[in-house]
Protein backbone atom coordinates (compact mmCIF):
# COMPACT_ATOMS: atom_id res chain seq x y z
CA UNK A 1 0.00 0.00 0.00
CA UNK A 2 1.14 3.53 -0.72
CA UNK A 3 1.64 6.35 1.75
CA UNK A 4 1.14 10.04 1.14
CA UNK A 5 3.69 12.52 2.44
CA UNK A 6 2.19 15.92 3.09
CA UNK A 7 3.75 19.27 3.84
CA UNK A 8 1.33 21.04 6.17
CA UNK A 9 1.80 24.77 6.76
CA UNK A 10 -0.07 26.70 9.41
CA UNK A 11 -1.21 29.85 7.61
CA UNK A 12 -0.93 33.34 9.13
CA UNK A 13 1.30 32.10 11.98
CA UNK A 14 4.93 32.45 10.93
CA UNK A 15 6.80 29.55 9.36
CA UNK A 16 5.32 26.64 11.35
CA UNK A 17 5.08 23.54 9.16
CA UNK A 18 5.08 19.79 9.57
CA UNK A 19 5.79 16.94 7.17
CA UNK A 20 3.40 14.07 7.82
CA UNK A 21 3.21 10.58 6.33
CA UNK A 22 -0.05 8.60 6.28
CA UNK A 23 -1.44 5.61 4.37
CA UNK A 24 -3.47 6.50 1.28
CA UNK A 25 -6.45 4.62 2.75
CA UNK A 26 -6.74 6.90 5.81
CA UNK A 27 -9.93 8.96 6.00
CA UNK A 28 -9.84 12.73 6.01
CA UNK A 29 -10.85 12.48 9.66
CA UNK A 30 -7.67 10.52 10.48
CA UNK A 31 -5.58 12.95 8.43
CA UNK A 32 -7.07 15.85 10.43
CA UNK A 33 -6.22 14.06 13.69
CA UNK A 34 -2.63 13.69 12.48
CA UNK A 35 -2.35 17.33 11.42
CA UNK A 36 -3.75 18.68 14.67
CA UNK A 37 -1.59 16.32 16.75
CA UNK A 38 1.55 17.28 14.81
CA UNK A 39 1.03 20.91 15.83
CA UNK A 40 0.36 19.98 19.47
CA UNK A 41 -3.28 21.08 19.44
CA UNK A 42 -6.20 19.31 21.10
CA UNK A 43 -8.49 17.65 18.54
CA UNK A 44 -11.59 19.24 20.05
CA UNK A 45 -13.32 21.27 17.32
CA UNK A 46 -15.09 20.84 14.00
CA UNK A 47 -13.02 21.03 10.84
CA UNK A 48 -13.21 20.81 7.09
CA UNK A 49 -11.10 20.52 3.94
CA UNK A 50 -11.61 23.03 1.13
CA UNK A 51 -10.26 23.33 -2.40
CA UNK A 52 -9.28 26.98 -2.16
CA UNK A 53 -6.46 29.21 -3.40
CA UNK A 54 -3.98 29.48 -0.54
CA UNK A 55 -6.75 29.43 2.07
CA UNK A 56 -7.30 33.16 2.13
CA UNK A 57 -10.71 34.74 2.47
CA UNK A 58 -14.06 33.01 2.25
CA UNK A 59 -13.37 29.33 1.56
CA UNK A 60 -16.84 27.90 2.16
CA UNK A 61 -17.85 28.42 -1.47
CA UNK A 62 -15.16 25.99 -2.67
CA UNK A 63 -16.32 23.50 -5.30
CA UNK A 64 -14.72 20.56 -3.49
CA UNK A 65 -15.23 20.51 0.25
CA UNK A 66 -15.53 17.97 3.04
CA UNK A 67 -16.50 18.72 6.64
CA UNK A 68 -17.33 17.14 9.97
CA UNK A 69 -20.78 18.76 9.98
CA UNK A 70 -21.87 16.40 7.19
CA UNK A 71 -20.98 13.42 9.39
CA UNK A 72 -22.71 14.99 12.40
CA UNK A 73 -25.92 15.41 10.36
CA UNK A 74 -25.73 11.74 9.33
CA UNK A 75 -25.47 10.87 13.04
CA UNK A 76 -28.75 12.69 13.68
CA UNK A 77 -27.61 16.12 14.82
CA UNK A 78 -29.83 19.02 13.80
CA UNK A 79 -27.36 21.12 11.82
CA UNK A 80 -27.86 23.07 8.60
CA UNK A 81 -26.39 21.06 5.66
CA UNK A 82 -23.25 22.56 4.12
CA UNK A 83 -23.23 20.64 0.85
CA UNK A 84 -19.86 19.16 1.76
CA UNK A 85 -18.72 15.57 1.60
CA UNK A 86 -17.97 13.36 4.60
CA UNK A 87 -14.60 13.49 6.37
CA UNK A 88 -15.15 10.06 7.88
CA UNK A 89 -16.10 8.25 4.65
CA UNK A 90 -13.76 10.05 2.22
CA UNK A 91 -10.27 8.59 1.86
CA UNK A 92 -7.17 10.72 1.39
CA UNK A 93 -6.51 9.04 -1.98
CA UNK A 94 -9.90 10.28 -3.25
CA UNK A 95 -8.95 13.92 -2.61
CA UNK A 96 -5.23 14.09 -3.46
CA UNK A 97 -4.42 12.50 -6.82
CA UNK A 98 -0.83 13.60 -7.51
CA UNK A 99 2.07 15.47 -5.91
CA UNK A 100 1.36 19.20 -5.98
CA UNK A 101 -2.35 18.80 -5.16
CA UNK A 102 -3.43 20.85 -2.17
CA UNK A 103 -6.39 21.57 0.07
CA UNK A 104 -6.94 23.98 2.93
CA UNK A 105 -7.90 22.47 6.25
CA UNK A 106 -9.92 24.78 8.50
CA UNK A 107 -9.91 23.72 12.15
CA UNK A 108 -12.02 25.41 14.82
CA UNK A 109 -14.45 27.62 12.91
CA UNK A 110 -14.35 30.17 15.74
CA UNK A 111 -10.57 30.57 16.04
CA UNK A 112 -10.09 29.96 12.29
CA UNK A 113 -6.90 27.87 12.25
CA UNK A 114 -6.06 27.27 8.56
CA UNK A 115 -3.55 24.77 7.26
CA UNK A 116 -2.28 24.40 3.69
CA UNK A 117 -2.09 20.63 3.07
CA UNK A 118 0.17 19.91 0.09
CA UNK A 119 0.87 16.42 -1.23
CA UNK A 120 4.66 16.37 -1.64
CA UNK A 121 5.27 12.78 -2.67
CA UNK A 122 4.02 9.21 -2.56
CA UNK A 123 5.89 6.54 -0.61
CA UNK A 124 5.55 2.90 0.38
CA UNK A 125 3.89 1.77 3.59
CA UNK A 126 6.15 0.34 6.29
CA UNK A 127 4.19 -2.21 8.34
CA UNK A 128 6.43 -1.45 11.34
CA UNK A 129 5.40 2.22 11.51
CA UNK A 130 2.44 3.50 13.48
CA UNK A 131 0.75 6.12 11.31
CA UNK A 132 0.46 9.05 11.10
CA UNK A 133 4.18 9.77 11.35
CA UNK A 134 5.62 13.27 11.73
CA UNK A 135 8.75 13.23 9.55
CA UNK A 136 9.84 16.83 10.03
CA UNK A 137 8.98 19.89 12.10
CA UNK A 138 9.83 23.45 11.08
CA UNK A 139 9.12 26.46 13.26
CA UNK A 140 7.25 26.61 16.53
CA UNK A 141 3.52 26.08 16.58
CA UNK A 142 1.57 28.75 18.44
CA UNK A 143 -0.44 27.84 21.52
CA UNK A 144 -3.94 26.71 20.62
CA UNK A 145 -5.40 28.49 23.64
CA UNK A 146 -3.39 31.59 24.50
Amino acid sequence: MKTFIFEVRLLKHGNASRTIEIPEAFSLYRLAEGVIGAFGFAFDHAFGFFDSDQGIGHIFGAKRKYDLFTDMIEQGQDIEPTGAGSVKKTMVSEVWQKPGDRMVMLFDYGDDWRFNVLLKTVGAEDKKKKYPVVLEKTGRAPKQYA
